[in-house]
């Protein structure tokens, strides 16, 4: 292959210095607009996991980033106190401290000048720490182990851990999520005020600890998205109560802090309502609204702001009219194809600010909370995410991020249209990039528009080139990766299209609708379309095609690798390969077999859209992978497919297909060591089998 990759592309080049690059993961701004911070994430010195170091980004943006904490075990989750101190969680070791292997993270706080030091500690550790912006009350959560009370809690939690006690007694689901085990412990809602007044303290004298505000809940607060009032009185909470026949869809409650008593304000049969954002005031709650699917009516995801004052539904069950209506004051926000993924208050709460996936891109945009109504779109140049509203209202601080620019911090104008962000400094810069990034349109039969993006290497000749498929399927191609960057293939002479196929986000409804209920025939036709026409460009090689997908993605690699032998290579991660299987053994059972119903009820739809039914066909060499912790699609999927490979083939020396099983990982790769192994593992057997090289697996395997 052709050496195209310039020498100062080191940072994409070679693959433990890529693997090793900073990486911005946060932004929170202080509650008076001074000061910007960033949690920004590195390997440890043995690269055996991330860890993440807290970092003040410059207002001004020709200052210089710099780091506020160091530990070797890192700190995240920065929140400011009115005053100007920094909170963090952690699990650093406490100065002069007898440190509890069961304690986990602590809230710390960092001074205005000073060192920092603990002021909230809870067996099981806190984390998730969110600000009152005008009490300074903070609201967190914890977790104390199924059945114990605050007061036995730790005993219980030692006891377990001398004798290695790792059972778990279920009654219900859910009981796993992404890559953890659910039930041993029961979530809390915690509130905490650092400077507690006397009446506040404990027999000690003490001041008290974080305060339970929902000491009933068993798992309701399981995974709960949670905001505070600026006055710290109201709280707004995702709640799952669980539901005959396995489910437990998420509604939203609203608590009081000072009396403890809720109210259902969001909650109704067939639809979802989560990541509840309160406004100042108290008076009115943002939140998520998703149609939860049915095999005949597709997924919607939409955005309500309720009334505080009007409940929909009431404490312990029902609903009426939160999410199918603008009923008893509800605004749903107009969004037109803007697909929602965060939204925050202004400080004043007269203005929604609105970040989501759109046209391959993304944008935000400031939103009327009395009508729904769309005042300005910031911006759509690209994904935007952890949105800063300065308190004076007049800019927003964000992360940019797109498929050739790194997540970074910038200044939006809250007045200006379609503007170009300011870049602030950034502790992370994106790494020099080995080639060009090109916009690709392409018209389907049905008379539709499938938009992709073509990342192309510098120097002459056509490319190889690589076909990346998205997970999802409700997702799109429009920001940075670390986990799948095209940069890193392109750095090595390849090319890499990126399709955003029926079922991706930022394209209305109707793009949705095109392939559902996950119509693989239909997914595979928008992305044949868009390689047949880029294939045509004269930078590309249209003899040398790799197919590559991860999660829905590996899911489809895996059903394509039945239904063509185009491709010299097929790599496969975290794909399901047994539908029936994989609906019921994943962690999220009650929503896949709300969707796809059983074997037995569509047995036509089963037929043509499970992969293992065409295992017969596969021809390509594919390099499977998976990791063991993968809850959402179990280990189980790829160990059928490696087997159902495997059992084929006479010759064990003549097989082509390989399987990279990464035992200490889930749905993605998280630690430096194995992510570098992968990209190896992925480059050499593409290189290998559609281009004819020679490759030896890293010497870390």
């Amino acid at each position: 292959m052709d050496e195209r990759a310039p020498s100062d592309f080191t940072g994409l080049c070679d693959l433990a210095t890529f693997t090793a690059l900073p990486r911005i993961t946060g932004l929170t701004l202080s509650l008076d607009g001074s000061r910007l911070v960033a949690t920004v994430q590195e390997p440890d010195p043995k690269r055996s996991k991330y860890v993440s170091a807290l970092w003040e980004i410059p207002l001004d943006p020709h200052g210089e980033p710099m780091r506020l904490t160091r530990s070797e075990k890192g700190e995240t989750a920065p929140a400011f106190l009115p005053g100007g101190s920094l909170l963090f969680t952690s699990s650093r070791p406490v100065p002069d401290g007898d440190d509890d292997e069961t304690t986990g993270a602590r809230l710390w706080m960092l001074p205005t000048s000073g060192e920092p030091r603990v002021v909230a500690e809870r067996p099981g550790g806190l984390v998730g720490p969110v600000v009152a912006a005008e009490a300074g009350t903070i609201l967190l959560t914890g977790s104390r182990l199924t059945g114990s009370t605050d007061g036995d809690d730790a005993e219980r939690r030692k006891a377990r851990n001398v004798r290695k006690v790792s059972a778990i007694w279920h009654t219900g689901m859910p009981i796993r999520y992404w890559d953890h085990e659910l039930g041993e412990e029961s979530p809390r809602l915690l509130s905490h005020d650092v400077a507690a007044k006397p009446a506040q303290a404990d027999e000690s004298g003490e001041p008290s600890g974080p305060h339970d505000l929902v000491p009933d809940a068993t798992v309701e607060l399981t995974e709960a998205a949670y905001s505070i009032s600026a006055d710290g009185g109201t709280v707004a909470t995702s709640w799952r109560a669980r539901r005959g026949h396995g489910r437990a869809p998420s509604c939203v409650e609203l608590v009081d802090v000072a009396t403890g008593t809720r109210e259902r304000l969001a909650s109704e049969d067939g639809w979802e309502f989560d990541g509840p954002q309160v406004s100042p005031g108290g008076d009115r709650v943002a939140m998520s609204r998703e149609r939860e699917g049915t095999f005949e009516t597709p997924v919607a995801m939409g955005l309500d702001i309720v009334p505080a004052g009007v409940s929909t539904g009431s404490t312990g069950g029902g609903g009426s009219t939160g999410g199918a209506g603008s009923t008893g004051g509800t605004v749903q926000v107009q969004l037109g194809d803007v697909f929602p993924t965060e939204w925050a208050w202004s400080r004043d709460g007269g203005t929604l600010f609105v970040a989501g996936d759109l046209a391959g891109r993304g944008a935000v945009v400031a939103v009327d909370p009395r009508t729904g109504e769309v005042r300005t779109r910031l911006a759509s140049d690209a994904s935007y995410s952890q949105l800063c509203p300065s308190p004076d209202g007049t800019a927003l601080f964000a992360l940019r991020s797109a498929i050739d620019s790194a997540p970074a911090p910038v200044r939006l104008d809250v007045t200006a249209a379609n503007q170009q962000p300011t870049a602030l400094p950034t502790p992370a810069p994106t790494p020099a990039l080995p080639g060009e990034l090109v916009e690709v349109t392409t018209s389907t039969a049905d008379g539709q528009t499938v938009h992709s993006w073509l990342c192309l290497p510098a120097g002459k000749g056509p490319a190889p080139l690589m076909l990346w498929v998205h997970g999802g399927p409700f997702g799109s191609w429009n920001s940075w990766s670390w986990r799948w960057n095209p940069w890193v293939a392109v750095a090595r002479g390849w090319a890499v299209l990126l399709p955003d196929p029926a079922l991706s986000t930022g394209y209305g409804p109707e793009w949705m609708r095109r392939a559902w209920p996950y119509v693989a025939e239909e997914v595979w036709s928008d992305l044949q379309t868009a390689l047949d026409d880029v294939l045509a460009r004269p930078e590309v090689d249209e003899q040398h095609v790799a197919c590559l997908g991860a999660s829905f993605g590996g899911y489809m690699t895996n059903w394509i690798a039945g239904h063509t032998d185009r491709f010299g290579a097929i790599v496969t991660h975290s794909g399901s390969w047994a539908l029936d299987q994989q609906h019921a053994t994943t962690d999220a059972a009650a929503y896949k077999t709300g969707i796809f119903g059983t074997l037995a009820e569509h047995p036509e739809w089963y037929a043509a859209n499970s992969p293992h039914n065409a295992v017969d066909d596969i021809v390509t060499p594919m390099l499977v992978i998976h990791g063991n912790r993968d809850y959402r699609v179990p280990l189980y999927e790829t160990l059928r497919l490696w087997w159902d490979l495997v059992s084929r083939h006479e010759d064990p020396e003549a097989m082509p297909h390989r399987f990279l099983q990464l035992t200490s990982e889930n749905h993605w790769v998280l630690s430096p060591s194995n992510a570098e192994i992968w990209y190896d593992a992925v480059l050499g057997f593409c290189a290998q089998h559609v281009l004819g090289e020679d490759w030896t697996p890293s010497p870390l395997l």
